[in-house]
């Protein structure tokens, strides 16, 4: 089953999103709880939090940052 083309933008987002608030809420999971028993638990913790505030984040700057790469490039 493949999703309609209208769809592509909030696809996009949606999987971006999605992908940079793992990696992202892993990596300053590490950092600053450290890599132990209860990482993974933590981590989970932190994704479940931050990946609702990235989706509307990345619907929010796309665009804008769209604009401005096509300024910036010929």
């Amino acid at each position: 089953m493949k999703i309609p083309k209208k769809y592509t933008g909030i696809l996009f987002a949606f999987l971006m999103s999605l992908l940079m608030a793992f990696i992202m809420s892993g990596v300053l999971t590490a950092l600053f709880a450290g890599i132990g028993a209860q990482f993974f638990s933590k981590w989970m913790s932190a994704f479940i939090h931050a990946w609702p505030v990235a989706f509307p984040a990345v619907l929010l700057v796309a665009p804008i940052v769209r604009k401005i790469v096509a300024s910036l490039t010929e």
